[in-house]
């Protein structure tokens, strides 16, 4: 298989995507005042850490945040590895009566969502649950929508969407692959 790559996101794409997102959140929740943050690993907790800061600093308030680990709630992760690696999952403040903003990298499937509503439900019951995403890239298999978006993008079978975060690849970008048969395929 032959790859290309395409930028389309730049880090100062993700700053903006991620500003508004936080404005969108403080503009739909006016007045609420239990709202936390959750970020799904590995990319939706730095992008929740991120959101948490662009809020604190707008709205001089500093939301709750967690971390959830979905591997063992997924649907399909005895497919994808009879060795799961499993991180850690922190959610040190109580669900109950919050609104949740659940934060990831790329929408896809559903079915990554889907496993952290189930994960989310073993901490109690929230009020409401909101979906944030930086990429939305369409194909859904689950009737799963996200509440705010950074960048809906459509995205072929044989393309595969990768968000670079500084702080696991020391880059702040998302770069399109697209994938195609060589020569000899």
């Amino acid at each position: 298989m032959v790859a290309a790559k395409k930028k389309i996101m730049t880090a100062r794409d993700i700053d903006r995507s991620l500003n508004r997102i936080a404005l969108q959140i403080m503009e739909r929740n006016r007045g609420e005042k239990n709202i936390a943050i959750i970020g799904i690993h590995t990319g939706g907790v730095y992008l929740a850490q991120r959101l948490q800061k662009i809020i604190k600093t707008r709205e001089k308030v500093t939301l709750p945040m967690g971390s959830l680990d979905i591997t063992l709630y997924r649907d399909d992760w005895s497919l994808a590895s009879q060795s799961p690696v499993v991180k850690k999952t922190d959610v040190s403040f109580s669900i109950e009566g919050y609104t949740l903003i659940l934060v990831d990298d790329v929408i896809f499937s559903g079915r990554t969502i889907r496993a952290a509503l189930d994960a989310i439900m073993d901490f109690g019951r929230p009020c409401f649950i909101q979906l944030a995403v930086l990429v939305d890239r369409g194909g859904r298999e689950l009737p799963i929508q996200p509440d705010y978006v950074g960048m809906p993008v459509a995205v072929e079978n044989n393309q595969h969407v990768h968000v670079l975060l500084k702080e696991y690849t020391g880059k702040n970008e998302v770069i399109l692959e697209t994938f195609f048969k060589g020569p000899s395929q």
